[in-house]
């Protein structure tokens, strides 16, 4: 099993700077090509798809992030609407999962992000959904619109912990993804990111380069299987599943794949 406890190289100030000034540059590169291309009506699905691979490939070899994938990572060819429901340490959750998962994978977001200029913009072109947490008949509207792309094939990606761990442990689950998992009968697909906690720890600045990291994928849950009444029971296995991955590398499967040709597939 990969250590996850090596030697940490803390970035100096200088390459703090640099790492994100360069994050932001690359961001707001790849989200002005998003808004041209829709506003050109160029803008589909497969070039939204190579465009996120592109953008996170970029940002984790800011960092020099050493990527493992371990697990059967599903191919979501099979018409089946998929949920992949991942822990939530580190703002590089989102694009190690977007290098490692094939598939129109998108993040399932807070409205708030929508409201960042540029970003927000290529967001919304690009079908990302968002979510309104404290209007609960928005809610529901936003809930609704995320089962509609996910029956068009679209791959939601959520955090079901709703916001970053300190310390890379689980936190208590929200409940949204679950209402929308049992509305659609989603598969979901239990993700755990082991020691990317330790790039950039929570509410710090303080990056640490060329960490390795393991991206664990466990066995689907078929949410079909549940009733509504069940929705605490559908919470506690998938929390278990998680767990789990997080305890101990799957026994199968193991990919090893440089960032580089991740973000390229």
């Amino acid at each position: 099993m990969l250590s996850l406890q090596p030697l940490i190289q803390p970035a100096t100030l200088l390459r703090r700077i640099g790492v994100v000034l360069g994050s932001v540059l690359v961001t707001a590169f790849y989200c002005v090509q998003v808004i041209v291309l829709a506003a050109c009506r160029r803008l589909d699905r497969r070039r939204v798809d190579r465009i996120t691979r592109a953008w996170s490939g970029t940002l984790l070899r800011l960092v020099r992030m050493r990527l493992t994938v371990h697990g059967q990572v599903p191919q979501f060819n099979d018409g089946r609407r998929y949920l992949v429901l991942c822990t939530h340490s580190s703002h590089y959750d989102i694009p190690a999962s977007f290098v490692a998962l094939p598939g129109s994978v998108r993040m399932l977001a807070k409205r708030e992000l929508f409201r960042i200029p540029l970003l927000g913009a290529a967001m919304r072109a690009a079908e990302f959904p968002s979510v309104e947490r404290r209007n609960h008949a928005q809610a529901r509207k936003d809930l609704a619109r995320a089962r509609a792309m996910m029956e068009s094939g679209i791959v939601l990606w959520a955090a079901p912990e709703g916001t970053r761990s300190r310390d890379g442990r689980l936190q208590p689950f929200k409940k949204g993804c679950f209402h929308l998992a049992i509305d659609t009968s989603a598969i979901i697909i239990p993700v755990a990111i082991r020691g990317i906690h330790e790039v950039l720890p929570a509410r710090t600045w303080r990056f640490n380069l060329g960490l390795p990291v393991e991206l664990c994928v466990g066995e689907p849950i078929d949410a079909a299987r549940y009733s509504p009444e069940q929705l605490e029971q559908l919470m506690a296995d998938t929390r278990a599943r998680i767990q789990g991955l997080l305890d101990g590398a799957p026994a199968v499967n193991l990919q090893r794949h440089p960032v580089a040709e991740l973000a390229e597939a």
